[in-house]
């Protein structure tokens, strides 16, 4: 992998992790376009510049990370469980369920949803419209929806932010929550993947993974700043347009031959 490489999937990874369209695809279409193999190093630089992406959520939402918003975090925690427990229970089952067509019909399924999603929500019916005013239920119910996004190209975001407004939240405050959940959820996940995989970093890979994780969180910063204020204004249609569109794309390289299982 070249700087240049890097530069690309970090840029990748930062502007599809935090919007509701999955990383997921983009960096396998992207890495098969650039023509570069899934190496255990690639795969562990791909999660690891997740890491990046996290730390722009982190940065974007400083002034929440304290004391005085204990019972902010209290909700976070308890909307992070169901995703940790239920990912460890089934991990291995979740493993099976890892292959493109299925990242291919989840990004058409996914699509549809928020077009069915958009169809029934109605701002007239919005009850929190401040993220520390969301309840413990509000906040378990996005949790479990989070779990969704165990199953390739869901969407870790694209669910939360649809269970957030189903449970009463504006599309502002579905985002901010979930967004603030993102941070335990995503340093657990690359956290546990940088442990596992640092030993297959020499020392000229390491300058390649310090580009795209500097990349990946510049990118990130920018995409969610724009999000934030996109869903304010926006409904969710022209991600499930986008989304759609992808899986087709998808669907269509994988029956071609362009890209393999």
């Amino acid at each position: 992998m070249t700087i240049i490489d890097s530069i690309i999937l970090g840029i990748t990874e930062g502007i599809t992790e935090f919007l509701p369209i999955s990383s997921t695809a983009h960096l396998i279409i992207v890495s098969t376009l650039l023509g570069l193999k899934q190496t255990l190093s690639n795969v562990a630089f791909e999660v690891i510049i997740q890491l990046g992406a996290t730390l722009a959520i982190v940065a974007i939402y400083l002034e929440k990370i304290n004391f005085k918003e204990i019972e902010l975090w209290k909700k976070i925690i308890l909307a992070f469980f169901p995703l940790a427990i239920i990912g460890f229970l089934l991990r291995h089952q979740i493993k099976e369920l890892f292959n493109l067509y299925t990242v291919a019909w989840m990004f058409i399924i996914g699509g549809i949803v928020f077009f069915i999603v958009e169809k029934i929500y109605s701002e007239e019916k919005v009850k929190v419209n401040n993220v520390e005013n969301i309840s413990y239920r509000q906040a378990l119910l996005v949790g479990f929806f989070q779990v969704f996004a165990l199953i390739p190209g869901t969407s870790r975001s694209g669910a939360t932010i649809v269970g957030g407004m189903l449970g009463g939240l504006s599309r502002k405050t579905a985002a901010d929550f979930s967004f603030l959940l993102a941070i335990p959820t995503m340093f657990a996940a690359s956290g546990y993947e940088f442990v596992k995989n640092v030993s297959s970093f020499k020392d000229q890979n390491l300058i390649v993974l310090a580009v795209g994780f500097v990349v990946s969180f510049i990118s990130c910063y920018i995409a969610v700043k724009w999000f934030l204020k996109f869903v304010k204004k926006y409904t969710l249609n022209p991600f499930g347009i986008y989304r759609i569109i992808v899986g087709i794309i998808l669907l269509y390289m994988l029956s071609k031959g362009i890209i393999h299982q």
